[in-house]
């Protein structure tokens, strides 16, 4: 009887002895928020949006990234601060609209002439890998990108540079100084005003990268571009600190992986997008496009070299290698104008 009772209850407690035991714990998704400030459908929003998807396939949905774009997040100004604080995980700021923050790094939204974003951005990523500034330092950072070079779209022809003079632009911090300098009168106002000031004639015209001429329709009420391949405007891609410190170590290689990709991707997509606009532009809107003569570029050169004098005096009086970041710089993008250049 004994013998019978133990055949039953051994299967019995080896059961409830497995019942007992704790199943593998599921990998928790790690979920991270990611703030922008400009509109969903422009080149910053839609480098988020790719970075986002890459992450989550390169580990294998391991990490779930939300998107917020058009300062549902956080805004421009509070981007790089609210991000510090955790308010968003992951943020996109433009260091050019707080200046004195980034002395070093300022050097490459000076007038170098670059040509495209691609090697703008490429130049700009291998510049902060080699400075690594402290101005960066209570940040992670994930990418870095440029817009393409500013360019000047107007309501009047502007061929020469004569036709410049006491013309009111639309332009702000480096632009507005360069717009001064070509004797122009620049006007800073947010994108978002500018068609309101166009229709009114507050401004004949403004200056910026080229893509807003399809993008925000600018080809509507500005009918003349001119290339000058003025100033590109820097942009980062920053995660809070204490977040990027807890992610796994796989994570945070995907992560890295992703740094200069990116850039490069984002500098692509953006010279691209500045392609299509202005075929869209001159073909579905008649816009005409013009560029001012060789003796005019060395002109504005001249006129604009004030912008580095002053970057060198500021850097030197913060101890700072701003001679040799520009030298860096200029042998970068002799580099990059080679292996991306037209």
């Amino acid at each position: 009887m004994k013998r019978f009772l133990s055949v039953l209850l051994i299967p019995a407690l080896i059961l409830m002895a497995g019942l007992t035991i704790p199943a593998p714990a599921r990998a928790q998704t790690i979920k991270l928020t990611y703030a922008n400030f400009p509109p969903a459908p422009t080149f910053p929003c839609v480098q988020m949006e790719r970075w986002a998807k890459e992450v989550e396939k390169r580990t294998n949905g391991k990490v779930k990234v939300t998107t917020f774009p058009g300062g549902t997040l956080l805004g421009a100004k509070n981007m790089l601060d609210g991000v510090i604080s955790g308010m968003a995980d992951i943020g996109c700021f433009c260091p050019p609209y707080i200046p004195g923050r980034f002395p070093l790094m300022a050097g490459i939204d000076l007038p170098h002439g670059f040509t495209s974003a691609t090697v703008a951005s490429a130049t700009l990523w291998d510049l902060y890998q080699k400075y690594q500034p402290k101005s960066y330092a209570k940040v992670k950072v994930l990418t870095m990108f440029t817009c393409a070079p500013a360019n000047i779209m107007s309501k009047v022809p502007v061929k020469k540079l004569s036709d410049l003079k006491k013309l009111e632009i639309r332009g702000t911090g480096i632009s507005g100084k360069y717009l001064d300098a070509m004797g122009a009168i620049p006007v800073a106002m947010p994108m978002s005003g500018v068609p309101e000031s166009l229709q009114k004639g507050v401004v004949k015209g403004l200056f910026s990268s080229l893509e807003v001429m399809k993008d925000f329709k600018f080809a509507d009420l500005c009918k003349y571009v001119t290339i000058t391949n003025g100033p590109t405007t820097s942009f980062a891609v920053v995660m809070n600190l204490k977040k990027w410190n807890s992610l796994p170590e796989d994570v945070k290689k995907v992560f890295n992986d992703l740094g200069r990709e990116q850039a490069i991707w984002t500098g692509k997509y953006e010279d691209q997008h500045v392609k299509e606009a202005i075929a869209w532009s001159k073909e579905r809107k008649g816009v005409a496009v013009y560029h001012f003569s060789s003796p005019e570029q060395a002109q504005i050169k001249e006129k604009v070299g004030f912008m580095t004098d002053s970057y060198l005096k500021e850097t030197a009086a913060k101890n700072l290698p701003g001679k040799e970041f520009l030298s860096d710089l200029a042998a970068l993008k002799a580099k990059y104008e080679k292996e991306y250049g037209k």
